[in-house]
């Protein structure tokens, strides 16, 4: 009964946290009390289910046990005069009234105020929306776990103190946040996608972002960007199939069975593509980057894959979004448009840059194109790099299979 419950719970968690946070929020204003009241309350449920029962409606229990919960702290900051009208403003609200859309909405927005620093507001709404490790914020930013549990506090201040409203701005207001919660969907469901940690792919945060980038669209339905990122994360995921074997290893694009594609995924990221196409605006960076997923979507084998249309959409991205990430895509398109030596040649330029440093796929890159190059001898080293810095146990057993491909047990 116990692994039942935890299974049940973690796919309440799932579907439900972000809804329960946001709503317990809206309400309380007091954005570390809705984390830790919707954390007790699933801890109340590893340990009363396995004893009651799994109840009928796990979401639901978990939202009344995370609402009772704020109002017996609020009751026991009963000193403050403000938080008596909260508490009245709980007692006269049932749970079930708190609107899943408009919360999670409203919190994006919230999070994506002007006010806010740009990195405050990504990582914020990271932690809060898709409650991400503090340790998973700081790896997303490339940053120490330290720096960023500075970062999110002053964030919170920042909202606390500029009296920062819980709400989704008027139209008039929507162009100014638009890039931040753009973004914030857009790393959160890179965080997915490809998990910073763990066991590499996390479908919950992947899909959360997928909702959300629906709904955004929806909110915004003249803004051509939205519609791309809606097209980019469509595209994307329907390869999520495909992206393990039945062991849950790693399986690259061009081993991938692209039967096992999500079809009607493909369909509606071009349909949104399409969409973003009409505004007749500038290419952006998220419709660049979906521009690059619809190649890769609509190319029968991985043989035909039009690697000059890759190469030179990413041209076009380093012009709009200049980032080392960027350019060590570019480089990789390189190695298979015009073969590893010149792969091996962008790489070298792109890896010169500070920012890099650090980033775990860098060597991964080097070792893949030297083994495609048939540099045996240069290849295992960089393999046994990568693995060494790998941040996900899926990428270091993907790590182990080339080295053993290669001779090294």
């Amino acid at each position: 009964m116990g692994s039942e419950a935890a299974a049940v719970l973690a796919a309440a968690l799932a579907a439900e946290r972000l809804r329960v946070v946001a709503g317990l929020i809206r309400v309380t204003g007091d954005w570390e009390l809705a984390e830790d009241c919707v954390q007790d309350a699933a801890e109340r449920a590893l340990e009363r289910w396995p004893r009651d029962g799994v109840p009928d409606n796990p979401a639901a229990w978990l939202t009344t046990a995370a609402h009772r919960r704020a109002l017996d702290v609020l009751r026991r900051r009963r000193v403050e005069a403000g938080k008596l009208r909260e508490v009245q403003a709980m007692t006269e609200r049932e749970p079930a009234a708190v609107s899943g859309s408009d919360d999670r909405l409203a919190l994006l927005f919230t999070c994506c105020h002007p006010a806010l620093p740009p990195a405050g507001r990504v990582a914020l709404t990271l932690r809060t929306v898709s409650g991400l490790s503090t340790r998973e914020v700081a790896r997303a930013f490339l940053v120490s776990e330290a720096t960023m549990s500075q970062r999110l506090l002053r964030t919170r201040n920042k909202i606390a103190h500029a009296g920062i409203s819980f709400r989704v701005p008027p139209p008039h207001r929507w162009a100014e946040r638009t890039a931040g919660v753009l973004a914030v969907v857009y790393l959160l469901f890179n965080e997915g996608y490809a998990a910073t940690e763990g066991e590499g792919l996390r479908d919950d945060l992947a899909r959360e972002a997928l909702t959300l980038s629906r709904l955004v669209a929806e909110l915004l339905p003249d803004h051509d960007e939205a519609h791309a990122l809606r097209a980019l994360l469509l595209l994307q995921d329907s390869r999520r199939a495909a992206r393990t074997d039945a062991a849950g290893d790693l399986v690259p694009m061009e081993e991938q069975d692209r039967s096992r594609w999500d079809r009607q995924m493909v369909t509606d990221g071009l349909a949104a593509l399409e969409a973003a196409w009409r505004s007749g605006n500038p290419a952006g960076p998220y419709r660049l980057q979906a521009e690059i997923a619809a190649v890769h979507a609509t190319a029968a084998t991985y043989a035909d894959t039009d690697w000059a249309r890759v190469v030179a959409c990413y041209d076009a991205l380093l012009d709009v979004a200049p980032t080392p990430v960027v350019a060590l895509n570019r480089a990789v398109a390189v190695g298979f448009r015009d073969g590893p030596g010149a792969g091996l040649e962008a790489l070298a330029v792109v890896a010169s840059d500070d920012r890099l440093a650090a980033y775990p796929l860098v060597p991964a890159v080097r070792a893949d194109l030297l083994r495609r190059a048939g540099r045996t001898s240069e290849a295992v080293p960089a393999y046994q790099e990568a693995l060494a810095v790998a941040p996900t146990e899926a990428e270091r057993r993907f790590l182990r299979r080339r080295l053993r491909e290669l001779g090294v047990s």
